[in-house]
């Protein structure tokens, strides 16, 4: 498998779990309105990830957006749960995080010189 194709698998698989985040946005908006919020940034993003299949390359910002939030939100979370300001298993949510920044940053396409 080439890494254009690897990398346009992850945005899809990515780009969908963000945007799956849309019900608990919904159905938290008024016991959680942070979490809500937080959610809405989340789902705007899938949809910009699954735009970005179609040109990865010209879609980098987007891809290292994405990454470098991702790592963001894992040490700010992890950290929380390292000091028991949120629950333990909040430490499954750090990994995701962790992985997802990992892998795209992996995958991202490499900047192309202009002609």
């Amino acid at each position: 498998m080439n890494c254009e194709l690897a990398l346009k698998i992850v945005l899809a698989v990515v780009g969908l779990l963000f945007m799956a985040l849309g019900y608990p946005m919904v159905v938290f908006i008024r016991q959680e309105p942070a979490l809500s919020m937080q959610f809405s940034l989340y789902v705007t993003l899938g949809v910009f990830l699954l735009l970005a299949i179609r040109d990865p390359s010209a879609s980098r910002s987007v891809i290292a957006f994405t990454a470098s939030s991702s790592f963001a939100h894992a040490a700010l979370m992890g950290t929380q749960a390292c000091r028991n300001m949120v629950a333990r298993g909040e430490l499954i949510g750090v990994a995701v995080l962790v992985i997802i920044g990992a892998v795209l940053i992996a995958l991202a396409p490499s900047k192309q010189l202009q002609e």
